[in-house]
């Protein structure tokens, strides 16, 4: 009999490769051999292994096995919420994760689950998300020891005469620490690669503190450029202590309340300035967190209700992106050939819930013989497979014109593209990533924006390569919009070969320029903080 750790690693090697048949055989002969208690944790590893791969029922019925054998094992019940969350059951989610929070207040995984898990929740108000995320900034704080006061600060500015100063006035490179566990080809990793490359360290030092153990291209091209630190080993006290040595005078949390995350290092307050950016998109809840880095289009006036931190905006918009190496070249527009519209979405599942599919078959209804292809790794799990075509079915629209597509590799869903005329965005939770490589493909999204942050990302992207006609200001514009395509299939295939050059041409795709603008409102904000403790 094959040992239980050589099946366990034959299931991810399986898994990376998206050989399914035999990594789902190679699951069940895990189950089998692990459904006694003495191999709870190895049933556990099993069932997080189908979750990660998209098996959401397989993977529940590992976990409810785990439930069984141990009673109140809280990874099991976690990923119980984990399931529900990914399969846009967020009614059900919530109700877990505050059942858990209540058993298990000081768990940090879960309570950032929980977070994490109100920002795809369509039912979750903006005070309520605020709330939670203030009340779990109390708890870091308290469980760090603080608060803490504002560590001694290092003059950045000196006498012209003497030494120089550049725009920004430093005569000095500010220590600038950047934390996230997805210095990977990962959404971040691929966002901020360019960006942390770019750096003048005349003006910035970028320090990279790797919380991952992920080593891809990504990961070699980051660590070539820039001073680095591994620390998933450290717990947050000697993380702590490590940026207080590095002499850190800015840092970056780039993860918020995801997977991997590092924010209650912040806690322990060890840098003079803290900020957070790119990798959340919403309030850290922590008062040591100085400030947030978003935008104008992201950002409204107003929306500082939501924030414990200071909003700062950035003028060349929140991020910036650039394509893969390996993007295929533009394919033509495929109603052209097929002689129907195709609409599509390949976004996570956990952006799904019933109106999003309601306002989705209003606009296949719209459009006659139209198709729509969902693409997410979870539509692996035929159980959510048939959810979704129930959804649609209701709703008046066919199996026939709903295609339901699991997960591949970089290279081939980028390919996918060639079959998608126009993308559609789901709501509140809106696409990031994943929009830029649909307009990078040639292909227009439609979104709809509203007061959340997450929200606006897509209506962002859309505004500043001149498109704002694809931001909708309601439902019944969602589905004008998206007819006004349709019909005139001329502007279409304009887009499909236009699209890019607007992205080139735009502050989206910007690097350098990008760069120079956030180190000169890192330098600024440092020096204003400076003046303040040393006025």
């Amino acid at each position: 009999m094959t040992s239980v750790v050589a099946l366990l690693k034959r299931a991810r090697v399986l898994a990376q490769r998206g050989d399914f048949p035999r990594f789902l055989a190679t699951c069940d002969q895990l189950r089998r051999q692990c459904g006694v208690p003495e191999h709870t944790r190895d049933l556990l590893d099993t069932g997080t292994l189908l979750l990660q791969a998209g098996f959401l029922a397989r993977a529940s019925e590992c976990f409810e096995h785990v439930l069984s054998l141990t009673p109140g094992d809280r990874a099991a019940a976690i990923n119980r919420a984990n399931v529900a969350r990914e399969a846009g059951c967020h009614a059900e989610a919530r109700a877990r994760y505050d059942a858990l929070l209540a058993r298990f207040p000081d768990d940090p995984v879960l309570r950032r689950n929980a977070l994490l898990s109100l920002e795809y929740d369509p039912a979750a108000s903006d005070s309520e998300r605020l709330e939670q995320a203030r009340v779990w900034g109390q708890w870091a704080t308290k469980r760090a020891g603080g608060p803490f006061a504002r560590p001694a600060m290092r003059a950045l500015t000196a006498h012209q005469a003497t030494h120089g100063m550049d725009r920004a006035g430093a005569c000095r490179p500010l220590r600038v620490g950047y934390v996230s566990a997805d210095f990977c080809q990962h959404t971040v990793g691929l966002l901020i690669k360019d960006t942390l490359m770019a750096h003048d360290q005349t003006r910035v030092t970028p320090i990279a503190f790797y919380n991952g153990t992920l080593n891809d291209w990504v990961t070699k091209a980051l660590r070539a450029h820039l001073e680095w630190r591994d620390v998933a080993t450290l717990d947050d006290a000697a993380l702590a202590e490590q940026i207080r040595q590095d002499e850190i005078d800015v840092l970056v949390d780039l993860s918020g309340h995801t997977a991997g995350s590092r924010l209650s290092v912040f806690a322990f307050r060890p840098a003079p300035v803290q900020v957070s950016w790119l990798g959340y998109f919403a309030t850290t809840g922590l008062e040591a967190v100085d400030a947030v880095l978003l935008d104008g289009f992201h950002a409204p006036t107003g929306i500082e209700a939501q924030f414990t931190e200071q909003i700062i905006r950035l003028q060349g918009g929140r991020w910036c992106y650039q394509p893969v190496p390996f993007a295929p070249e533009l394919a033509p527009l495929p109603a052209d050939q097929k002689g129907y519209v195709t609409f599509g979405s390949f976004n996570n599942t956990a952006k799904y819930h019933p109106a999003v599919h309601a306002l989705w078959a209003r606009v296949l209804s719209a459009v006659p013989g139209s198709r729509l292809v969902l693409k997410w790794r979870t539509f692996n799990d035929d159980a959510l497979a048939q959810a979704v075509l129930s959804e649609y079915a209701a709703q008046g629209i066919t199996p026939d014109r709903i295609e339901l597509r699991g997960p591949s590799f970089h290279t081939a869903l980028l390919n996918e593209y060639a079959d998608i005329d126009i993308a559609l965005d789901p709501f509140p939770f809106s696409g990031g990533l994943t929009s830029c490589e649909a307009l990078w493909m040639g292909v227009p999204v439609i979104t709809l924006p509203d007061s959340r942050v997450v929200s606006r990302q897509t209506h962002a992207f859309v505004n500043q390569i001149d498109q704002p006609e694809l931001s909708a200001k309601d439902r019944d514009e969602y589905v004008r919009i998206a007819l006004q395509l349709v019909h005139d299939r001329q502007r279409l295939r304009r887009l499909r070969t236009e699209l890019r050059d607007s992205m080139r041409a735009s502050e989206l795709m910007n690097t350098s320029a990008f760069t120079a603008g956030l180190e000169a409102t890192l330098i600024e904000l440092y020096q204003q903080q400076f003046a303040q403790q040393h006025p």
